[in-house]
């Protein structure tokens, strides 16, 4: 039987109804900068937000470590010219130990097995560490996407939070009210760089691709002009 819909964007703005001005502290998983955009424009109003960046999940090391440093340099922006007090934790990269349970799902399309045990590592890792250091919500940008499926990735999260009693987890799907056009908006401001592929081993192949019928030479992509962004060592 097909799982009921739920409208996880009411759902969210419910909950930060219910806030009625509190500001509690929320920890939010971030794949990059651009798609932190529009969910920090949602959530900085509410909450008081830190970012988690834990995504061991991306190949190569080169491109962790460049995501790393663009969402670093739009949390520094934000803060300059929006008042958005963002602070940022890093997660270590541990690419082998991460993909020991990726690897058996090689041919899966985006969206299958291999794809959901992805996105409940990264969430799992979220409530880690919101619940060692205090933070009373959890969330996602995951749900931003229009190739992820908020249902799944909402469902997912409900879920392992069950595991985490002191700590709740913000239902989203950052993609409604045109949320990725307000994203771009921001990207352009910025000069940020626009992904070609998801950042996984399974997906690099087709982001050279993509690249290479755009006439660029890896898969550094400005969605308008050139990125602030140093290149990673």
């Amino acid at each position: 039987m097909a799982e009921r819909y739920i409208d996880y964007d009411k759902v969210f703005q419910d909950e930060a109804k219910r806030l009625n001005g509190r500001k509690p502290r929320l920890l939010l998983h971030a794949c990059c900068g651009p798609c932190s955009c529009h969910p920090l424009e949602e959530l900085v109003p509410y909450f008081e937000v830190t970012i988690l960046y834990s995504n061991s999940n991306i190949y190569p090391r080169s491109e962790f470590e460049r995501r790393e440093k663009e969402l670093a340099t739009l949390l520094g922006d934000l803060h300059r010219d929006r008042g958005y007090k963002v602070d940022l934790l890093l997660d270590d990269y541990d690419y082998e130990t991460y993909m020991a349970d990726l690897r058996p799902f090689p041919d899966d399309k985006e969206g299958g097995r291999r794809c959901q045990i992805c996105y409940e590592k990264r969430l799992r890792r979220a409530f880690e560490v919101a619940s060692e250091k205090g933070f009373e919500y959890v969330t996602t940008t995951l749900t931003l996407s229009r190739f992820k499926p908020s249902q799944v990735i909402n469902r997912i999260a409900a879920r392992v939070a069950l595991d985490y009693p002191s700590v709740k987890y913000l239902h989203s799907d950052f993609k409604k009210r045109g949320g990725i056009d307000k994203g771009k908006l921001i990207q352009r401001q910025y000069g940020l760089y626009q992904q070609l592929y998801c950042g996984c081993e399974f997906s690099y192949a087709g982001g050279l691709e993509r690249a290479k019928k755009l006439g660029l030479k890896d898969l550094y992509h400005p969605i308008d002009g050139p990125s602030k962004s140093p290149e990673p060592k």
